[in-house]
């Protein structure tokens, strides 16, 4: 028999559509003052995170991927927790574990000590440092938010967010997540090389007296409440069969595939990407002032909805053909409106 603890749910307060854009704009700016630059990838963590998902951050090393996460935790008023992943790092380092505890009358007992996965935030540095047994130990947190020890179900803090971020596979010392991990992403955002004004700008804070911090702009009920607001945000049906038709679009063995995806893609994205799309327009579409999810929305959250769930075959790999590729590809061949 599993046993499971229980917490009490905070139920979020209304938030009108200008609200929710007046909030998410002053996040973005809290984040700003110390991001110089990546406008695009804050923008699109902040759609993960009001949508209650999980992100993937990949860039070379030093482009800022882990001051992102630390400056977004101190603009949002919930609770923080690091994991630095090494190829040492053990499942239990994560979830935790049961202990032999002794009480004031000498009795022992096992009592379970959290570990530092109970945080409503929660860094997963170098995620792809670590080894597949390790990465594993999230597989339950992602999905159901709990965590099982010793048949004892312990729910984690509402909300729950991992932001992980990992260096490309190509460097010393990577393993590759495995495909029931990456798909419990809701985003993954590729962290490019600053421009020469932005490094110009990195510079200029970074080796002077400046040390600017992001101030709280919104707590763990207002991120609730967004994302609450967003699921209200109707979509048409067109506009939801164009998600359908991108998705299964991505799956090489259906006969009205793309070219481009039977000869370089192995498997295609699972019903979470189509989740992701959705999700992702809607929010888009209240930050930018809508209440309505326009075509513009879809094409601009398909590519970190779905490039960590396309599986390139061998050919691909090695002919330098990226998902991002072969999805901007199916971006131009599907049609928005049904022939």
């Amino acid at each position: 028999m599993v046993a499971v603890e229980t917490q009490p749910v905070e139920r979020p307060a209304a938030l009108t559509v200008a609200e929710f854009r007046a909030v998410a704009a002053r996040i973005e700016a809290e984040v700003g003052r110390v991001m110089v630059g990546q406008a695009e990838v804050v923008r699109d963590v902040l759609i993960s995170v009001i949508g209650g998902g999980h992100v993937l951050l990949e860039g070379v090393p030093g482009l800022g991927k882990t001051m992102l996460v630390r400056t977004l935790a101190d603009a949002l008023d919930l609770e923080f927790s690091r994991i630095q992943f090494t190829p040492d790092l053990m499942p239990a380092d994560i979830t935790g574990t049961n202990i032999l505890v002794e009480d004031q009358e000498g009795r022992r007992r096992f009592a379970f000590q959290r570990g530092p996965i109970f945080a409503n935030l929660v860094l997963a540095d170098e995620i792809n440092r670590a080894t597949p047994k390790t990465q594993s130990a999230l597989l339950e947190a992602m999905q159901e938010q709990t965590v099982t020890i010793a048949n004892v179900v312990h729910p984690l803090a509402r909300p729950f967010f991992v932001l992980a971020t990992q260096n490309p596979l190509e460097m010393e010392g990577t393993y590759p997540l495995p495909e029931a991990q990456l798909d419990r992403f809701f985003y993954k955002l590729l962290v490019r090389y600053p421009t020469g004004g932005e490094l110009t700008e990195i510079l200029r804070r970074t080796t002077s007296g400046e040390r600017a911090g992001a101030e709280k702009a919104a707590d763990g009920a207002t991120i609730a409440a967004m994302g609450t607001l967003a699921r209200q945000v109707p979509i048409a049906t067109h506009v939801s069969d164009y998600v359908v038709r991108l998705v299964l679009a991505t799956h090489p063995d259906r006969p009205e595939t793309v070219p481009t995806v039977k000869r370089y893609v192995r498997y295609g994205a699972s019903p979470r990407g189509a989740q992701a799309i959705v999700l992702g327009a809607k929010i888009r579409a209240l930050v930018e002032g809508r209440l309505n999810v326009a075509m513009e929305d879809v094409r601009a959250v398909a590519l970190p909805a779905l490039r960590h769930r396309v599986l390139l075959n061998f050919e691909a790999e090695a002919g330098g053909t990226t998902s991002d590729e072969v999805l901007a590809g199916l971006l131009d061949e599907v049609s928005e409106t049904v022939r």
